[in-house]
Order: C-alpha cells, then structure tokens, then sequence
C-alpha cells in the first residue's frame, strides 16, 4: 500500500510511501481550524532510534518574539513550522548521516497557531496526529526500483561534503581507488568517494551494485550488459573481476571512441580484453547511439534478472544526474531483453536491429510482475511515431478524461523547442502546464521558458533544471558544479494519473523523441501499476518542488549576488530576506478553487 493516513477533527495526514522517501500530505477538516494557521509541525521517529523534527527551508524574522524550543534550531519545523500543505522526508538530507536508517517511521505532524498578537503560540500536542510508513527501497511483486539523489540538486551534498568537493580524483586515472580521502568537510571531516558515491547515488546505487555482487558470489551466474556511459571506477572493476561470464555491449560513437585520442570507454575496452579476450565485448550504436543502460543476469543460459531504466554507469550519472533504475526479478522480463541483447550482439550492433521483431512489436507482461509493455528501440518511422503517438494518447486520456484528480507530472531531459527533429511528446509536454483540467508537474533541463507556482492561477508548473542556465537564482549557481555534466534531470518519465483509476508511468532510457526511437538502441516502458506511479510521482514532486523554490528566492525582496555566496539555501534565504510572515494570509490560495494550490492539496490529501 502506497498511502497511509489518519486524522482527529482538526487535520488529516497522508503519507505517499516512495522510494526511500515520503511524501506527507495535510488537510485542515474544518474552515474554522484555517483562522490563523501559522503552519505545520512535523516529528520523525524511526523505531529504535532518537527522535527529531523536520527543518523548514524559511523562518521567522524573529524567532525570539514567538512560542520556541530553545533546544531545537530556528528552522525546526516545531520554531518555524512549513508553510504548505504537503512536504517530502527524504531521510539523510538533514539528520542520520550518510547510511539513513529504513524500517517503521513515525511522523506526528500538529497544526501550529498565531495568538492574537500575531505571534507563534505554545505547541498544542493535542493537535497532533500521527502516521507509520515502512521507509524503504521500494520493492514488489518482483520489482525493485532505484533513484539517485541527484547531485547538483541536492542542497545537502554541499553540507556534507562542502562545496568544493571533489566528484573524482584529479587526473585521468581510470580504475582509481574510491576508498581513498576525497576531502574534508566541517560537518563529516575526512570522507572518501565512496561515501559520497553512495549518499548521492542513494538506492540507484544500491540496485546496480546488488546485481554485481549476486553474479560475483555464484559461479553459475553470467550477466550481459548494455552500457552508453560507462566510467564509474568500481562498476569498471566489477565488470573486469568477472571476465569469462561477462558479456558487454558498448557504445562507440564519438562521445565514447576515439582511436586517436582514446575515450575512458576505449581504455575500459582495452583493459577487459586484456582478461576477458576480445570476443567477450562489442562496440557499435544501432545507427547513433547505443543507449541502453541494461544489466541481464542468467543461469545456465536462462535468463532470471533483468535491471534497466535511464542511468548511465557513469560517475556523472549515477552521482550527478538525477536517474532510477528498475530491476525486474522476473524470467518472462528478462528472457524479453537478453533475446535483444543476443540480437544486438549477433548484428554487430547496427540499425538492422529496427527490422527485428521486438523493434515491430510490443512486450507485455503481468501476473508475476505490475503489468508492464516494453518496446525496444531503434525503430522504422512509422513505428516510431506510433510508440510516442502511444504516450501522447495517454496524457490526451488524462486531460480530457474528467477525473477530478487527474495528474500528468514528469520530468525529462530535455524539452527543447528548437529541435529540427519533430518531437510530439516533447510538445504536448511544453503546453500541459496551460491545461487547468488537469493537475500537471513538471521539470525539464530546458522548457521553453519557466513556469512558477503562480498565486491565484490554475495553470500547472514547468521548471528548468539545467545547470549553469543563466536563469536559475542563488544559491543554485555556487552549488557545487561540475562541468560538462550535461544533464542535472537525466530522467525520461512521465506519470499519469498516479491517483486514479488507471495509473501509468512511461520510463527507460528512451528520450521520448522521434530522433532517439529512429536510430538509438532504447528501451521505454509502460508500467501500469499505482504503487509504481506514486514511487515515480514523488521522485517528479521532489525535483520540481527543489527548483521552484529556487526560483522564488531569486524573486524573493532584496535578492542579490550575496545570496549566491551560500551553498545552504535556508542560508540564501535569510540573505535574501525571505522571512516567514506572521500572518495566515498563505492559507487562502489553498482553498481557492482557482488556483493550483487548492487542486495540490486535494490531489495529495488523505
């Protein structure tokens, strides 16, 4: 069950189980209980350890004229409580380090007051109600999922690490050491690449190497790969260790070889033909790319576990991008993908691989696994149209369909308006937000333009999240910044519908464009399945939700370039003189059934 719930007379509480996250939703049951609502406490309690609020990302401008917990920091939710009616508890942001306890959490969320001097008043435990999640990877009916954390997304790599950190060694060296110190930070002192790999690689992670260490510990076991990106040291290392039951298929094209100058993939190459011979690896692209990011493990030639989705093997896109994987422990699933790996392989990885029949056709499962439809790429024209015409149907089905809860959101790499490649989901996607029939989240690394949370408006959101863009407010541009990662969202999803009657979630390595179904090796899968859909929802809510706020401190009063200094954000704000007001004036637009904020709060209530 995705969501849990409960409520007393004054609120209810919702609480979305995502991916090692969740997502907690509130209402006020009463019109009377909105009468100068200051906020909402939350306290998190994971079984078997301390206690401790959530921080907000503002506070009061003067916290010591107002009811406090001299104990608790000024942007504790119980001294500053947040000011929405939903939040997202992603555990090791702010509290338990880098290796976040999973298991039963508490969360007691209590409404807090202004007393009629306009202040804060005493917390009222009454009020409170609470709500136990399972936090967890998410797993079921043979289906993990896996979500990076996202690295120049997350405000917290920069009180982790600092904001200087190191990403990789300096230098080119291809199998370094991730265990060796990568830096200093005030709040973790000495801390290696491999801690960071794995804060900021988070569940994604986890999945990737939990396949690598199960073909390790079992002789019987073989593992095909796919693989575009592939430059993350340990992965490399894996990969080699297992020569003699290991096949690769990699991406040449130029991004990836070079004869003369060669690229790290033509350095792996040569390092795993050294151990494996050159028959155990094939390099080509369908025509441009080879953008699969698939692991297929089989026993005895039978194929048993198949992990996919949009992350690279790659420094940059298991530790910069933000990415998920799918891992499918289901032989149907993956007897499906090492047939179109043995196809690859057996065409040298050219484009005769879209007159194939898992190119024409569509590849169904249920039962065993949530109902999924996967098609693999590179496709002929008319078939390619057909797949995107497919997603575009469905959002058509959402916007039009008149469920009061209807909801697209997404985020993909890259909706770019000036491509000369025709691309129909990208447009549709660009216009949603102008939809009021329907809720509609969005994020993108390039939207025509930003869409903002607007007060008093229906419309829906699209944000950018590209990094370096010009656009993008303090702090964001002195956040830790690596060149030429390409992509902050790295992601290709779209959900539909995530509370309704008929939830899907298009995700894989497709980019949703006519170009890549035309000429890259690609997978997009079509998985119709609520849990999945909350799981993919939530990861949507926690980029979008990041930037917009980002763009509101840049239009925040007194925004300048000392704002810019702070990697912190709460930092940035207070900079930037953003304050939390002293009044319930930031109630109405939640109850206005004109504005989007209304149709946030009932969409994600219990």
């Amino acid at each position: 069950m995705t969501i849990a719930g409960s409520k007393n007379g004054v609120i209810s509480v919702a609480a979305h189980r995502g991916d090692a996250k969740t997502l907690l939703a509130f209402d006020v049951l009463d019109a009377g209980a909105r009468k100068g609502l200051a906020g909402f406490t939350i306290r998190v309690r994971p079984e078997g350890l301390p206690a401790y609020y959530l921080l907000n990302d503002l506070r009061f401008k003067n916290p010591e004229q107002h009811a406090r917990d001299a104990a608790e920091p000024e942007d504790s939710t119980m001294n500053a409580p947040i000011r929405k009616f939903r939040w997202l508890h992603v555990p090791g942001l702010d509290h338990q380090g880098l290796d976040p306890k999973f298991g039963r959490y508490t969360y007691t969320v209590t409404p807090r007051y202004f007393d009629d001097n306009q202040r804060l008043a005493a917390f009222e435990p009454g009020l409170s109600v609470d709500v136990d999640v399972e936090m967890a990877p998410f797993a079921g009916k043979n289906l993990k999922l896996g979500f990076t954390r996202g690295f120049v997304q997350s405000q917290a790599f920069a009180r982790h690490f600092g904001k200087d950190a190191l990403i990789r060694p300096k230098g080119d060296e291809l199998l370094f050491d991730t265990s060796v110190v990568a830096g200093k930070s005030k709040e973790r002192g000495d801390y290696t690449f491999e801690d960071e790999y794995r804060w900021s690689g988070y569940t994604a992670r986890q999945r990737i190497f939990e396949i690598l260490e199960e073909v390790k510990k079992d002789d019987e076991l073989t593992l095909d790969v796919f693989a575009y990106d592939l430059t993350e040291a340990d992965v490399m290392k894996a990969l080699i260790a297992l020569a003699g039951r290991v096949r690769i298929i990699l991406d040449d094209a130029d991004l990836h070889h070079d004869e003369t100058n060669p690229k790290p993939e033509d350095r792996f190459e040569a390092e795993f033909k050294s151990v494996a011979g050159a028959g155990a690896i094939k390099r080509g692209n369908f025509g441009r790319y080879a953008h699969h990011k698939v692991f297929i493990v089989s026993k005895a030639g039978k194929p048993r576990k198949v992990l996919t989705g949009s992350t690279n093997l790659s420094v940059t896109g298991m530790y910069v991008n933000s990415n998920h994987v799918l891992v499918y422990d289901d032989a149907a699933v993956a007897a499906v993908y090492f047939e179109v790996f043995n196809e690859a392989w057996r065409t040298d990885v050219n484009s005769s691989f879209k007159h194939s029949k898992w190119a024409n056709g569509v590849s169904s499962f249920e039962g065993d696994v949530p109902p999924t439809a996967i098609t693999f790429a590179p496709h002929t024209p008319n078939v390619a149209e057909k797949v995107l015409q497919d997603v575009i149907s469905r959002i058509n089905a959402e916007v039009t369909g008149g469920d009061p809860r209807a909801s697209i959101l997404f985020a993909v790499m890259e909706l770019d308006p000036n491509s000369k490649t025709p691309n129909p989901v990208y447009e549709v996607l660009n216009l949603i937000h102008a939809q009021k029939s329907v809720f509609s989240f969005g994020i993108s690394d390039n939207p025509e333009g930003i869409s903002l949370y607007k007060i008093g408006s229906g419309e829906g959101v699209l944000v950018t999240g590209k990094p370096g863009k010009r656009n993008l407010p303090p702090p964001f541009q002195e956040i830790r910044y690596v060149s030429g990662v390409g992509h902050q969202v790295h992601h290709k999803f779209v959900v539909c519908g995530f509370r309704g009657a008929n939830p899907v979630v298009f995700c894989g390595s497709s980019n949703l464009a006519l170009g890549g179904e035309e000429s890259n090796g690609d997978n997009l899968l079509a998985i119709s399945d609520p849990d999945v859909a909350s799981a993919f929802a939530i990861e949507a809510i926690s980029l979008i939700d990041h930037f917009n706020f980002l763009n509101g401190v840049d239009k925040a009063p007194g925004a300048d370039k000392g704002a810019a200094e702070n990697a912190n954000k709460r930092e940035a704000a207070v900079k930037s003189e953003w304050f939390l007001s002293t009044s319930d004036a930031w109630v109405a637009k939640y109850f206005d059934v004109n504005d989007l904020h209304c149709r946030d709060r009932e969409l994600f209530a219990w």
